[in-house]
């Protein structure tokens, strides 16, 4: 018998085996790739959430000093608070009483040897105020006392003119 020009040789066996290979690695360089991006996108995520959180931190008050102050029959009328964060002494009236048209009430820092030092005069009738304060007088400060002056206060430069109507002690809270 001769070959005949239009006879093919027999086609080899396919081979599954090799196949399977090349599907395998596909389908493993497909996971990997699904994989390296889900951690990119994780990655990702946390830093998102790490700055929020961070953000969130900032907002949030961060007191380093507080005092109660009380008046003659040891009765609290004034709370007092300082965020570092800000900058200002916060304070909040427990009781109702009012300096009438003529006065201020008036801010004292006091230190261990009874020293006082001006923070300021507190504006009228209101419930909370703010006066700006620095960690570096606090840190020095052992005691604050409210008195009340003529309107708009005693200069910074004088010691009060009447008697302390407040005092409390300054605490610094531990962080």
């Amino acid at each position: 018998m001769t070959d005949s020009p239009t006879s093919q040789p027999p086609a080899p066996p396919y081979n599954w085996s090799l196949q399977r290979w090349r599907l395998g690695t596909i389908v493993s360089l497909v996971l990997l790739a699904m994989a390296v991006a889900a951690i990119f996108s994780l990655q990702e995520q946390f830093k998102a959430q790490i700055e929020h959180m961070q953000t969130k931190l900032k907002s949030v008050p961060q007191i380093k000093y507080v005092s109660v102050l009380m008046d003659d029959k040891h009765v609290p009328t004034q709370l007092i608070t300082f965020n570092a964060q800000d900058g200002f002494v916060q304070i909040q009236r427990l009781n109702d009483d009012e300096e009438g048209q003529a006065y201020s009430m008036q801010l004292w820092a006091l230190d261990a040897e009874g020293r006082p030092l001006s923070l300021g005069p507190l504006t009228a009738k209101l419930r909370t105020a703010q006066v700006p304060a620095t960690e570096k007088i606090l840190s020095q400060t052992t005691e604050l006392a409210i008195s009340l002056e003529e309107r708009g206060g005693v200069d910074a430069d004088h010691p009060p003119r009447l008697p302390y109507l407040y005092t409390g002690t300054l605490i610094k809270k531990a962080l």
